[in-house]
C-alpha cells in the first residue's frame, strides 16, 4: 500500500496517508513533477496510459508522483523516472506550487508539488502500464496545442505549464 506524506501549506510533514484515501479527501501532500528536455529544447511528454486510476490517456509532463517518507525530492524524481520512463538523468529542483482540482472518479488532487528539471536527449524506454505513448515537442508549439485542446492535457501539467516555460526559456539565456 503506497503512502503519501501529507504537508502544511510551508512543505512541513503532517503524517502519512493511503495514497487513495489522500486523493478521496482531497487532503494536501507532498508531490513532485518531472520536466525533461533535450538538447534542443524540446519538453519529453508522456501520455498516461488508458488504465492509469486517473487522467488515464491525457498527455502531461514526463513524469510525476509522490516522495516515499524520507526520501530526497531529487532520488525520488531520479526514482520514478526510471519507473514510468526507463531512463535516469541529473535533476534539479527549480520551484514549487500549490494546487487543487477535480479528477475523475472522484478523485482531488491536492498536492504541494515540487518541480524538478533535468536534460537528456535519447528515446525513452516508457513502462506500458505506466505511459501510453511520448514524444519531445517544441515549447511554442506545446503552447499553441494547449490553447486549442486543453482538454488532452491533465489539470496540473496545465497549471504549471507557463512557469516552467518561462523558467526554461530565462535559465537557457
Amino acid at each position: 500500500m503506497e503512502k503519501v506524506i501529507l504537508v502544511d501549506e510551508n512543505d512541513r510533514p503532517l503524517g502519512l496517508m493511503e495514497k487513495m484515501e489522500a486523493h478521496e479527501k482531497g487532503l494536501l501532500h507532498r508531490a513532485f513533477s518531472v520536466f525533461i528536455f533535450n538538447e534542443d529544447g524540446h519538453l519529453l511528454l508522456q501520455k498516461r496510459a488508458d488504465q492509469k486510476y486517473h487522467s488515464g490517456g491525457l498527455w502531461t509532463n514526463t513524469c510525476c508522483s509522490h516522495p516515499r517518507d524520507k526520501e530526497d525530492l531529487v532520488e525520488a524524481g531520479k526514482r520514478r523516472l526510471k519507473e514510468e520512463m526507463g531512463f535516469t538523468t541529473d535533476l534539479k529542483l527549480v520551484f514549487n506550487f500549490i494546487y487543487k482540482a477535480k479528477l475523475d472518479n472522484n478523485l482531488t488532487e491536492h498536492e504541494f508539488d515540487h518541480v524538478l528539471i533535468g536534460n537528456y536527449s535519447l528515446a525513452p524506454n516508457p513502462n506500458p502500464a505506466e505511459v501510453g505513448e511520448w514524444k519531445y515537442i517544441d515549447l511554442e508549439l506545446l503552447k499553441e496545442d494547449i490553447e486549442i485542446h486543453p482538454e488532452h492535457y491533465t489539470i496540473w501539467f496545465l497549471e504549471i505549464f507557463d512557469q516552467v516555460k518561462d523558467y526554461f526559456l530565462t535559465a537557457e539565456k
